[in-house]
């Protein structure tokens, strides 16, 4: 069954109101180790979440049986769950019917692609990355997402992605790069090796440098990671109302540089597109700082009811198990520059930090924006506006805001970064961002060498 129909039979199943989110899954993934081929991971799946609802009594429940005996007892254990729970009198009541905008996102090649092609693909990876030992996988997938409810709402999308990440790495050095997009020909594996293996070659022969607060052109990999863990919080509804978020009462104001514009915007093509929300909400872009000023955040119906007032969702409901997060956004677009390049980018920079990505980072207070993290998969020192010598892993702690408040320039073109994990329901999602030169990039300490 496609997902509209499982969809369709977990509503036959239950009695009364209630909404049914179904989530199928047909992917592979073809990892490598050491340049070998190993561990391929086939998924052939079907979720079902099934939310009732009983004079403003909530229940909810999973499950991934759905034959007809499955989807009963689902209907049981979602039932019971809502006459055992208090009334919730802040629900707004389940989606209205709606119209799902047209968007791209689904390319049949790319969901034709079976196991072989898979591991082919991974196979150009090895073969291009050279002498230096390489670490990944390429995936792709063929995913559907539909919602549909006692309300008359219903929307079915149907979306594929590809993704090639490689770690090319030794015990002298290792450098990073990936390519994600919804057309697996637009994947290039070999690039992405080639590329990993360059920047791990220029890694070796790391040295340390002292703690302090540098100049630093960040890779669209790491800045990437750094915005999205600093959306989780500031970004959505629910952090605003909670005052948890860098934006409560900051709305209107001047908060980065007015280099810095970001929206959230999944009807994009050149991202990954999705036309609705898990509560099956039309997808709308919001502007979330604008030259600088902070404009908005992302809503759900959920906070969008908690406010009144004529605010609405804007298509950001989180799947069921991240409910408690509120709404958030999914697919973040930063505005590029004018700098043709990171070359461009360590000149204006003059003396600082070139840092290709980030990695075990941490929210450390989500209303100062603090995070911290170490670098990893090249790190080099700027010298002269010249990126120079490697240097080893870097720990950091940085506030997103002071980072963003002196900017010296963004690369003409952003790369989709994916922000997927691949170990939950696959729901692609990812980063438009170009590289990024900032005046602040606070270093605490060093780490380890580059390389296994």
């Amino acid at each position: 069954m496609n997902a509209l129909e499982v969809a369709k039979a977990t509503l036959e199943s239950v009695e009364g109101e209630a909404e049914a989110v179904a989530h199928v899954e047909h992917s592979g993934l073809a990892r490598f180790a050491g340049s070998e081929v190993h561990q391929p991971t086939l998924i052939e799946n079907a979720m079902v979440t099934l939310r009732v609802v009983q004079d403003n009594r909530l229940g909810v429940a999973t499950t991934n049986k759905i034959d007809t005996a499955g989807l009963a007892e689902l209907a049981r254990r979602a039932s019971d769950a809502a006459a055992s729970a208090p009334p919730d009198e802040t629900f707004p009541g389940l989606a209205p019917p709606a119209s799902a905008p047209a968007v791209a996102g689904f390319d049949d090649e790319t969901a034709a692609l079976g196991p072989d092609d898979q591991a082919r693909l991974a196979a150009t990876a090895i073969d291009a990355g050279g002498d230096v030992p390489v670490y990944g996988f390429f995936t792709s997938a063929l995913s559907e997402l539909a919602v549909m409810s006692t309300t008359g709402l219903s929307v079915h999308q149907r979306m594929t992605d590809a993704t090639a990440l490689v770690v090319a790495a030794d015990e002298k050095g290792s450098g990073y790069a990936e390519q994600t997009a919804w057309r697996a020909k637009s994947v290039d594996p070999a690039e992405v090796a080639r590329e990993s293996a360059e920047k791990a070659k220029r890694t070796r022969g790391a040295a340390e440098i002292e703690s302090g607060v540098y100049r630093a052109v960040l890779e669209p990999y790491a800045f990437a990671d750094l915005l999205d863990y600093f959306s989780h919080d500031s970004f959505g509804a629910l952090g605003l109302l909670e005052e948890r978020s860098y934006f409560t009462n900051r709305l209107g104001q001047k908060v980065f540089d007015e280099k810095i514009s970001i929206t959230d915007d999944a009807l994009d093509p050149h991202g990954l597109p999705k036309a609705f929300d898990f509560e099956g909400t039309p997808k709308r872009a919001v502007r979330l700082v604008e030259q600088g000023v902070a404009r908005g955040v992302v809503w759900d119906r959920a906070t969008a009811a908690r406010v009144g007032d004529g605010a609405e969702s804007t298509g950001h409901a989180p799947p069921a198990e991240l409910r408690d997060w509120g709404p958030l956004p999914s697919a973040l677009s930063i505005l590029p520059g004018s700098a043709e390049s990171v070359d461009e980018l360590a000149e204006l920079v003059g003396d600082g930090l070139y840092i290709t990505r980030l990695h075990y980072l941490g929210v450390l207070h989500p209303r100062e924006g603090l995070i911290t993290g170490m670098t990893r998969d090249g790190t080099f020192r700027i010298r002269d506006g010249k990126i120079a010598e490697p240097l080893v892993n870097l720990r950091f702690t940085v506030a997103v805001p002071d980072f963003l408040r002196e900017v010296f320039g963004l690369t003409n073109k952003a790369a989709l970064v994916n922000s997927q994990n691949f170990y939950g329901e696959r729901y692609p999602y990812g980063v438009m961002a170009p590289a990024i030169a900032s005046a602040r990039f606070p270093v605490t300490g060093v780490g380890s060498k580059p390389g296994i």
